[in-house]
């Protein structure tokens, strides 16, 4: 996931691989919550903002299918793609994450 967030009781996390998802499922819907639009809304590169973040909405929404139906393999790939997604975005500048650096891997 993002640079800020490391695995926490080794490789499958707290509580294994149900408990790492859980926490990515939860950190990428915080996430979301808090990410803006980074370019101005008349800009040629608003498209671009739209659209990133529609991918990321679109990958939390199967990871949360896939949960909920018990494909865990396929929730978790699912939501590190949504929240790389996210990271992409910010680091491009296409999305704003208010400068938080344990959601999102910031450039600078």
């Amino acid at each position: 996931m993002s640079g800020g967030v490391p695995a926490e009781g080794g490789p499958s996390g707290a509580g294994g691989p149900t408990g790492l998802l859980a926490r990515y499922l939860r950190l990428t819907r915080e996430a979301i919550a808090i990410v803006r639009p980074g370019t101005p809304e008349r800009s040629f590169l608003r498209g671009g903002s739209d659209d990133v973040l529609a991918m990321a909405r679109s990958y939390l929404a199967d990871a949360e299918h896939f949960s909920t139906i018990g494909d865990l393999e396929r929730a978790l790939a699912a939501v590190s793609y949504a929240h790389g997604w996210l990271d992409a975005g910010v680091r491009l500048g296409l999305l704003d994450g208010g400068g938080d650096a344990s959601r999102f891997t910031l450039f600078r």
